[in-house]
């Protein structure tokens, strides 16, 4: 008897704390024996939130262009020191232009390729053709023959600004009609790397581009593609924030000739020219402080042919002698030119055979040449 009192006492004491540690606090859900519930209360939403407008905006540009956005698939011979000759895949991407089934994409893209496929949206694929190429601009037209083709719209790269929003559709890493969003964060000059083509007024965006995502569009606001997404800076090989577009207008001022004779017709003003500032300007005497004096008009290009004048006066600028006396070019289509980087921006939006305006001195007199560019005798 003496035992069964301690013992009642221990069995009501281990009772009493199974029942408020365990048993009070779960008997809402009962459990099964091995303790899993049999019901869980989760909150749930009353119906589907309505859509603010940005959202809204980004679905239209989306579907807008995501049937107009390609998978270009390319295979080109390499050789292995161990297997010979041997099979290489490339991926990119690319945008149709015409209902002819014209597609734009990167020159790299294509780059030694002999077999080209491209997969549209509704994952069909088609063997393409290469059209014409430009490896300065980094750019290529291939061609696929599809019906219910729809082009994308072209837009304007003039006068963009930093902060605008801007969308990038393409296949990174093979994951096909992949939206990303951004800004422009800036418009600058670079240079592709293992000497590859030089961007003139690349644009700059913090939208994730990755490998896969070269030669797709980069869009506007309204869906408009104002670039082509060529590059990354990056440390790992993928996306840091940091990539680049061309300009959709570069692209634009050399798409006939890339259609029509498969090659860039590059313009050239046929004139050797110094840039000029304002220490120059003075010591040389003239009439204004900024600007490219031309040095040489070569003999039947462009500048020549325009009546524009070279130098007639031996001078030095260190121990390299140049020649002085030649017209002063200070802006060309009301647009003010400071150096041979100016120049080539305006021959970058222009093709062999255009006409510009050029604002030029000769000597203390301001006057106003129209000048019709020539071909560079180089060829791309």
């Amino acid at each position: 008897m003496r035992f069964l009192r301690p013992f009642l006492f221990a069995v009501i004491l281990c009772g009493a704390f199974f029942y408020f540690t365990t048993y009070r606090g779960n008997h809402v859900f009962p459990t099964t024996f091995l303790g899993h519930p049999q019901q869980v209360e989760i909150s749930e939403a009353s119906g589907p939130e309505p859509l603010d407008a940005e959202e809204q905006n980004n679905i239209a540009v989306y579907r807008k262009n995501i049937g107009s956005v390609v998978n270009i698939t390319s295979r080109a011979m390499t050789f292995d020191f161990f297997y010979g000759v041997v099979p290489e895949e490339g991926q990119g991407s690319g945008f149709i232009i015409d209902k002819d089934g014209h597609i734009l994409t990167n020159y790299h893209v294509i780059a030694d390729a002999r077999q080209v496929k491209v997969a549209l949206h509704n994952r069909k694929t088609y063997s393409a053709t290469i059209v014409g190429t430009d490896e300065a601009h980094d750019l290529a037209i291939i061609q696929i023959k599809a019906p219910d083709l729809v082009p994308m719209t072209l837009g304007d790269s003039r006068n963009l600004q930093v902060g605008q929003k801007v969308y990038a559709i393409g296949n990174p890493f093979g994951l096909a009609g992949t939206l990303t969003r951004g800004i422009v964060s800036s418009i600058r000059p670079v240079q592709e790397p293992e000497g590859g083509a030089r961007i003139e007024e690349a644009i700059q965006t913090d939208a994730a581009i990755n490998p896969g995502n070269s030669g797709g569009p980069l869009l506007n606001w309204h869906g408009e593609v104002i670039g082509i997404n060529t590059m990354i800076l990056s440390s790992v090989g993928q996306s840091a924030g940091i990539g680049f577009a061309i300009p959709i207008n570069t692209a634009k001022a050399v798409l006939n000739d890339l259609v029509t004779l498969g090659r860039v017709r590059r313009p050239a003003l046929g004139a050797r020219t110094l840039p000029i500032d304002p220490d120059l300007a003075q010591q040389l005497g003239l009439a204004a402080d900024y600007g490219l004096l031309i040095i040489q008009v070569l003999p039947g290009g462009a500048a020549e042919r325009a009546g524009l004048h070279g130098g007639n006066q031996r001078a030095y600028l260190g121990n390299i002698p140049i020649m002085v006396g030649g017209d002063l070019i200070v802006t060309i289509d009301g647009q003010q030119i400071e150096d041979q980087q100016d120049l080539a921006q305006v021959m970058n939006s222009h093709r062999a055979g255009d006409t510009i305006r050029l604002t030029i001195y000769r000597g203390k007199q301001k006057m106003d040449v129209n000048v019709s560019l020539g071909e560079a005798k180089e060829q791309v």
